[in-house]
């Protein structure tokens, strides 16, 4: 909003509530706040409307009445209008003193409002910026001038005349003047001011001799030239030009002129705000005289006919004006110890007369408030004046208090005795600190210099522009006879509307205490006095308990506690710091000014700490560092109790607040007795006497009692006389029954009306009787007049009986049924009984639709009702003698959500958290019930939470589509040695747990018994510590078992590998862990490469098949930001408690592997490897290169051209070409510790780098005769098959087989792969055909096996590079030769030649030229023909 948009209409506040107590609330001043404090401080005050009838009479004697009032500027009051007018008095003083005078502009006829022209220039960069941007039009629409009429030019001349120079001023420039040249000086306003005429106009003011000027030189330019122009200080008698000042002067100043020095002085800070108080002293009906007249005179009407919205309009107005100056008188803060209270009061001074003496002492008497048996204060020794002793307060027309809250952030009331309307407005406590912000914000300059300012009382804030900002505002009009409260820590402020009087004071409820500890935290943390100790009020109280009122006892409990435990804390802090001196001191004994903490100015009671360098000088225990510098042993601790002495202190004050509780429930209990369980008419006026001498809360459990006691007392002396048979005790029948019926209501047994009895005479008609009787009339042989009105009653009473037996049975009496009773009960004859079960019925009828109508709303209402609103209404329809199922609905409804509540509480209070599945099932149930339960939304979070962390570990861990569950996974593997479907697997490993009875996390127990079988953590730990027990033994006897398959190789068809379960056959791998072997087709293959590359046997790298690696194992580090997301969960779940058993377990292996890593023999295995795959590196790179550019110098030589072999590159001394294998030797027990190591490492579900260690010296360790037994397998393999060509060769000669030469045994190699079945073959020329054309289309695949050969024989002799060995090849096992380390970083580097030629790029497959290589006849080493320079096809021998 625009600056001042809130000023230009007052709009009022909402109202705050207005409370109208009854008699009997009105009876207990106290208890009657605390009802309505709920309500009331939500707006931070509210008005009381006493009962009618209630009016105090004033006391005050009127002609001793004296006192002198304060004054009031209205425009000095409100914050943003004051900062204006110290703005507007520190220009006016500035040209002051530069010897001219003020005048300030109108334009569009209103006074320009300089502030805001200086604070929006300001905003937009200053008058330099605005002027170069030709922003004054802008300036000029801001503060609400009408566009095109040409204002911003004129606001930019008023600127720059009045506002620019003492900006300049302000920036301190004319202060530092003299260290400036003259025509630096000129030369800089001049670019400011675009070179303003400095010619002087009209004549110099001084006249002086010429010797005189002489002496006389220029402060700024140092020349004493140009005296006409040279002016003289009034202040100081310093000498400047006139164009030397900043800004030059035009004209030679008329009246007195003062230099820049001397002007400074008006930027002196201002003295702190504050009322004066006036010089005349006023009566009462003096001042009223005057502020009648004031106001009448002001509104021009009779003082009673002003409207009360024209004067709160007009004074918002008035107190932010700067035009206008109106001054007014407030009789404020006069003590009523001095001139007498309003009320009356028995002070001995004048005799009460008539009703005064009920009033005065009345609860709601202000001189009686402070010191009542519940309020706080009345502990305080000595009387506070404003807080224990009533103000007074006499107020005029536009008279205001301001914005201020109460001292200890103590309740406050007021009470207007009589004359006009007193306006309020409040702000929550909750709002206070927002209130204090908006007002720094709006008002800043107020704050620097009084930063106390809002505890001054002497600065208002219109509401408007505080709702503006948020701050919420409530009004009300106190008119005589009404109270005003404001609540703890609620700001308020107002103004009366004419002549009045009112008196306040301070009260201090039980529940301020807390609220009064914050006030003193929050005293201490900026350095303000206290007005009591607040410690020395709560141990007052309980060093004398009895005397509490008991919810007051039950509040000192709890603060007592809290100080207690803070007071100790500090205690110890300060003997942690080596104080060992402490002395007692009664406190309370000392003036409060003298113990004060010289720090914060908090009023000391339990403790403060004294220094032997300053005696007189102590602080409290929370700035105990601030006392001095001495030494720790120089101080003493000074107590008011020991710390023996609190327990003892805090039992007194319990037992006290303990003792209404237990009388509580024994009254509550002899209330509710039944007729078998009454007590004594003298229990219960036993019962009663102690609550009057214990001094007890008025509340409705003890007026009951005193009803019950009366009323019997009253049956008793009744019975008495009943009993006596006396003349005048007769009663009815009637009043006989009423009587006895009032004796079974009693809840007490009276001894007096023992041989009370009421014979009940039958007055509903007999059916038995009538129809015996009708049918001795009916046998009669005569016409009996009686016989219809007979059988009339014989219908009513088999309806009373059909009602009777219906209402005996209320789980029958259904709504239907009632109804149907009613209907057949209109057509009967009339009949007193008849119609007083008619009465019955229809009353109970009406009752069971109404409750039945609550109870379906119940359950049908959105938002749901709460547990206590559905108990209330479940309790109220209990006694109803009919079957509602609506209310059944109800109760089971409600009985299920206590249940629920239980069930829930009995989790949260548990000693280990629940199970998400346990909150889960809670939550389904929850959900179900029509009951709005508290705990719901919680366990919604949690289990919420608890999800989300679930997904997000599946999403670490959890491969794409993977079989696995999460918890699976994170759990030590129990499928080992299992394969198969997934359906299968699952089920037999579900047989497995069953047989081991192992760890169970996927079955949780039912939600039933989920709180008594909550699983113990330590147990969980210990099942999963045998669970990786019995994984490692599994893994060791799987190993053996796959290891010992390779021992039959005579019968190696028979065995089975990989996931499928067939026989070996192709490409396939070897498993680290299980060492089993897969099919390169059945599972997939490792990052590092194709097949082609595996074959080759280039950059090998760790294999594990699908069953040993469940997972995408995370690293730990991923692993431990999980484990820190799960600790904030409220919630357990199997999977976090697995990943937690997953991480322990990986870390104690990590420590164990970096202790065996850390072994003097493995870091120097450590270290030997990295320097040789650090030259490997180096070595291979320099090769690489040499090869690039070799091939590239082929290219450019003609093709015709023998090709000369390379040079042998010559050979690094670091790394020698005869490097025979195995590079490391370790001992045999340092090797088995680091493969068992391995197997372990291998087994767990994280990635660790100290696994990639121990690999790679293992790999460095492996003799290349390791692998010799397999060698001998797939010899024998290769001479089977070799068998079996040759028979198949032979069988097709005899079928006389067209296929010839090679392609011959290549479709014979081709049938072979396809294993027929075991049948006699038949070939017919068809078939003929077809394995031509089948020989034809294999041949390149037969061609792409045969290189697959080569490859497998030139493994068997070194290769070039160092390999690591993670994937072992059946048909090809893998060899490691270390001769060739610098070799080992070409992938394709597979010729032969010592000085390959190998071309470039995508001119090679598979490292060799496909149509341009052959194999040596001796070494089956393959080799580029280029390499070797042999002719294509024609054989012979390798390089080598």
């Amino acid at each position: 909003p625009r600056p001042g948009s809130c000023l230009l209409l007052f709009v009022a506040p909402p109202e705050c509530p207005v409370f109208e107590p009854s008699w009997q609330d009105f009876s207990d001043p106290f208890g009657f706040i605390h009802r309505i404090r709920e309500i009331a401080e939500n707006t931070g005050i509210c008005k009381i409307r006493p009962p009618q009838g209630w009016q105090p009479p004033f006391a005050c004697d009127v002609r001793s009445f004296r006192f002198t009032p304060r004054i009031q500027r209205l425009n000095e009051l409100e914050a943003l209008t004051r900062v204006k007018l110290n703005f507007l008095d520190q220009i006016a003083k500035f040209w002051e003193l530069q010897g001219c005078k003020l005048r300030f502009p109108h334009v569009e006829r209103k006074l320009l409002d300089l502030y805001l022209l200086s604070k929006l220039v300001s905003a937009e960069g200053g008058f330099e910026v605005v002027c170069k941007e030709k922003r004054w039009s802008r300036i000029s629409s801001r503060m609400g001038f009408p566009a095109g009429k040409g204002v911003g030019s004129l606001l930019r001349s008023h600127f720059e005349r009045i506002l620019y120079p003492y900006e300049l001023f302000q920036t301190g420039v004319t202060l530092t003047v003299s260290l400036t040249p003259a025509a630096a000086v000129m030369t800089l306003y001049k670019e400011k001011s675009k070179g303003p005429n400095t010619e002087p106009c009209g004549t110099p003011r001084f006249s002086i001799s010429e010797s005189a000027i002489d002496l006389y030189m220029c402060m700024a330019c140092g020349r004493g030239d140009e005296e006409d122009r040279l002016l003289l200080c009034d202040g100081c008698d310093d000498s400047y030009h006139t164009f030397c000042l900043i800004p030059p002067l035009q004209d030679v100043p008329k009246g007195d002129w003062r230099c820049p020095k001397c002007v400074a002085e008006c930027s002196k800070p201002r003295e702190a705000f504050g009322f004066e108080q006036a010089v005349r002293e006023y009566t009462l009906q003096s001042f009223g005289e005057m502020a009648d007249h004031f106001k009448s005179d002001y509104f021009n009407m009779p003082v009673h006919m002003v409207p009360t919205e024209l004067v709160e309009k007009e004074f918002w107005r008035l107190v932010s004006s700067i035009e206008e100056d109106v001054i007014v008188e407030y009789g404020a803060d006069i003590s009523s110890k001095d001139m007498g209270s309003g009320f009356p009061v028995r002070d001995g001074k004048r005799k009460l007369i008539g009703d005064e003496d009920e009033y005065a002492s009345s609860g709601w008497n202000l001189n009686n408030m402070p010191v009542l048996e519940q309020s706080v204060l009345t502990h305080i020794s000595g009387d506070i004046s404003g807080m224990k002793v009533p103000w007074l307060y006499v107020g005029m027309c536009f008279s205001s208090f301001c914005w201020h809250i109460e001292d200890h952030w103590s309740y406050s009331i007021n009470y207007l005795h009589w004359g006009e309307p007193k306006t309020w407005y409040g702000v929550p406590a909750h709002a206070a600190e927002q209130l204090e912000s908006v007002m720094k914000k709006v008002a800043p300059e107020l704050f620097d210099s009084q930063p106390d300012l809002l505890h001054q009382l002497v600065t208002l804030m219109n509401p408007n522009l505080l709702m503006e900002h948020g701050v919420p505002v409530y009004r009300t009009n106190q008119c005589a006879g009404e109270f005003v409260v404001t609540f703890p820590r609620a700001y308020h402020s107002g103004f009366n509307q004419g002549y009045n009087f009112a008196e306040a004071v301070n009260f201090c409820t039980a529940d301020w205490l807390p609220i009064g500890r914050q006030c003193v935290a929050h005293y201490r943390r900026l350095q303000r006095y206290c007005v009591f100790s607040h410690e020395e009020m709560v141990c007052k109280m309980a060093a004398d308990p009895e005397s509490l009122d008991v919810e007051l006892a039950a509040a000192v409990v709890r603060e007592l506690g809290d100080m207690i435990e803070e007071e100790s804390r500090l205690r110890a802090a300060v003997q942690e710091t080596g104080v060992l001196c402490s002395e007692q001191e009664v406190f309370e004994l000392v003036p409060d000014d003298e113990r004060q903490c010289w720090k914060c100015k908090t009023t000391c009671f339990l403790s403060a700490l004294t220094c032997s360098c300053s005696p007189q000088r102590l602080v409290c225990l929370h700035h105990a560092a601030e006392l001095c510098s001495c030494a720790a042993s120089n101080k003493c601790l000074r107590f008011r109790y020991d710390q023996d002495e609190f327990p003892a202190m805090l039992y007194g004050v319990k037992s006290r607040a303990q003792s209404y509780d237990t009388w509580a429930k024994r009254v509550t209990e002899t209330l509710a007795a039944d007729n078998k369980s009454k007590r004594d008419l003298i229990e219960l006026k036993v019962l009663l006497e102690d609550a009057e001498d214990r001094k007890y809360p008025e509340n409705s459990l003890l007026r009951s009692l005193r009803d019950t006691v009366k009323e019997a007392e009253t049956c008793s002396s009744v019975a008495q006389l009943l009993s006596a048979q006396k003349a005048g005790s007769k009663l009815t029948v009637e009043e006989l029954k009423v009587f006895v019926e009032q004796l079974y209501r009693l809840p007490c047994i009276i001894s007096q009306a023992r041989h009370v009895r009421v014979s009940p005479r039958a007055s509903t008609p007999d059916s038995g009787k009538l129809q015996a009787l009708l049918e001795l009339g009916s046998g009669l042989e005569l016409e009996l007049p009686e016989l219809p009105r007979l059988k009339q009653e014989l219908q009513q009473a088999r309806w009373l009986d059909e009602v009777r037996l219906t209402l005996m049975e209320p789980q029958r009496l259904t709504l239907e049924l009632m109804k149907r009773q009613i209907d057949s009960g209109v057509g009967l004859p009339p009949h007193h009984a008849v119609e007083k079960a008619m009465a019955e019925l229809q009353e109970l009828l009406t009752l069971s639709e109404h409750w039945e109508e609550r109870a379906r709303a119940c359950l049908q209402a959105r938002p749901r009702h709460s547990l206590l609103t559905l108990e209330s209404i479940v309790m109220e329809a209990k006694n109803i003698p009919a079957y509602l199922p609506n209310v059944l609905a109800l109760r089971d409804a409600l009985h299920k959500a206590k249940e629920w509540t239980a069930k829930v509480e009995a989790i949260q209070n548990g000693s280990n958290y629940a199970y998400l599945e346990q909150l889960e099932g809670l939550l389904a149930r929850g959900r179900s019930v029509p009951v709005r339960l508290e705990a719901l939304p919680q366990v919604e979070s949690q289990v919420a939470s608890a999800r989300a962390w679930r997904e997000r570990t599946a999403r670490t861990f959890l491969k794409k589509n993977s079989t696995y569950t999460l918890l699976q996974v994170l759990s030590p593997r129990v499928d080992i040695g299992v394969y198969g479907s997934s359906k299968s697997k699952r089920k037999r490993v579900k047989e497995l747990l069953e047989k081991e009875r192992g760890l169970e996390l996927d079955a949780l127990s039912d939600l039933e018994d989920s709180v008594e079988d909550t699983r113990d953590p330590a147990a969980v730990v210990a099942a999963f510590k045998a669970r990786e027990w019995q994984e490692l033994e599994a893994i060791h006897s799987l190993r053996a078992a796959n290891l010992a398959k390779m021992a039959l190789v005579e019968r190696i068809e028979e065995v089975k590998f990989c996931l499928c379960r067939k026989t070996a056959s192709g490409f396939m791998l070897q498993c680290e862990l299980c060492r089993d072997w897969f099919h390169g087709a059945c599972v997939p293959l490792p990052k590092a490469g194709s097949q082609k590359k595996l074959v080759s046997g280039s950059k090998e790298s760790k294999f594990l098949c699908p069953l040993c690696q469940r997972s995408r194992r995370p690293r730990l580090e991923t692993i431990l930001s999980l484990l820190v997301s799960l600790q904030k969960l409220p919630v357990r779940l199997p999977e976090g408690e697995a990943l937690q058993c997953l991480t322990e377990r990986a870390m104690g292996w990590q420590d164990r592997a970096r202790q065996a890593l850390a072994t003097d023999e493995l870091s120097s295995a450590l270290a030997k490897l990295s320097v040789l795959s650090q030259r490997m590196v180096e070595l291979a790179a320099r090769e690489k290169t040499e090869k690039i550019i070799n091939a590239e110098l082929l290219i450019s030589v003609p093709s015709s051209d023998p090709v000369a072999p390379r040079k042998q590159p010559r050979k690094t001394p670091l790394v020698p070409r005869s490097l025979e294998p195995p590079v490391l030797e370790l001992s045999p027990a340092a090797k088995a510790q680091l493969e068992e190591l391995m197997m372990e490492g291998d087994l767990l579900e994280v990635s660790l780098d100290e696994t990639q260690h121990i690999w790679r010296i293992l790999q460095a360790t492996h003799p290349p005769s390791e692998d010799k037994f397999l060698q001998l397998k797939l010899k024998d393999v290769e001479r089977k098959r070799k068998r079996k060509l040759e028979r198949a060769e032979q069988q097709l000669l005899l079928a006389g087989g067209g296929v010839q030469g090679r392609s011959k045994s290549k479709d014979i190699k081709r049938v072979l792969e396809l294993k027929p079945k075991k049948k006699k073959l038949k070939l017919n020329p068809d078939k003929s055909r077809e394995l031509k054309q089948l020989a034809k289309r294999l041949a390149k695949e037969e061609k792409e096996r045969k290189r697959k050969e080569k490859a497998v024989a030139k493994a068997e002799f070194p290769k070039e590079g160092l390999e690591k060995k993670s994937r072992k090849i059946l048909d090809i096992p893998s060899k490691y030769d270390w001769s060739g380390a610098e070799d080992s970083n070409d992938e394709n580097a597979v010729c032969a030649a010592k000085n390959c030629q190998r071309p470039c790029k995508d001119k090679v497959s598979d490292g060799l030229l496909e149509s341009e290589q052959d194999r040596c006849d001796w070494c089956l080493t393959e080799s580029h023909l280029l390499c070797v320079c042999f002719p294509l096809g024609s054989g012979g021998l390798g390089p080598v």
